[in-house]
């Protein structure tokens, strides 16, 4: 465990707290913790994952923009986005595994398809879809059992964490989209 990840830890369970809250201030937090992040993940090579901190960034400033001073109001995404999303998920891990098994990643598809399912759910997340908590809920649940496997224990604990952060987040953001409809 090092100094770095322990940094990244913390900076990232404040942004996905925040997150749930639905407060805009939490997309400062996401691009500390994503460059943070970044460097450990790369560091570790996990190579996939530092990709997806990019993304995180990107998606930071695009939240930070997208949503109103007043935070998220979350809606509801329609069932044929649902369907080719999972399918774009699929397509795109099977094109990537090979690829970071070729350059000796730490994790080939699991890795992966975490990275297009996050990418995903990041985009809901700042369309503002309540439906990016429950993908955020498998995810996390994925990038413990992987952390956990790879004994990075502390990331792995996070994403334990983040297991139930969004499992609130959920609830949290579908009865305020019940609420308003």
């Amino acid at each position: 465990m090092s100094t770095l990840e322990i940094i990244a830890a913390t900076v990232s369970f404040i942004a996905v707290s925040l997150g749930v809250t639905g407060k805009r201030i939490t997309w400062p937090f996401w691009v500390m913790g994503s460059a943070l992040y970044g460097i450990f993940f790369f560091q570790s090579e996990y190579f996939a994952s530092a990709v997806l901190q990019i993304v995180f960034i990107a998606a930071a400033i695009a939240g930070w923009f997208g949503w109103g001073k007043k935070g998220a109001v979350p809606g509801r995404l329609k069932n044929s986005y649902r369907l080719y999303s999972l399918l774009g998920i699929a397509v795109l891990t099977l094109l990537l595994g090979p690829v970071l098994e070729r350059v000796g990643a730490a994790a080939t598809y699991a890795d992966a398809v975490l990275l297009f399912a996050s990418i995903t759910a990041q985009m809901l997340m700042v369309y503002q879809k309540y439906e990016a908590w429950p993908m955020w809920l498998v995810i996390n649940v994925g990038y413990t059992t992987l952390f956990y496997s790879q004994e990075l224990f502390l990331t792995a604990a996070l994403y334990l964490v983040f297991t139930v952060v969004a499992a609130v987040g959920w609830r949290q953001w579908y009865g305020t989209y019940r609420s308003t409809r």
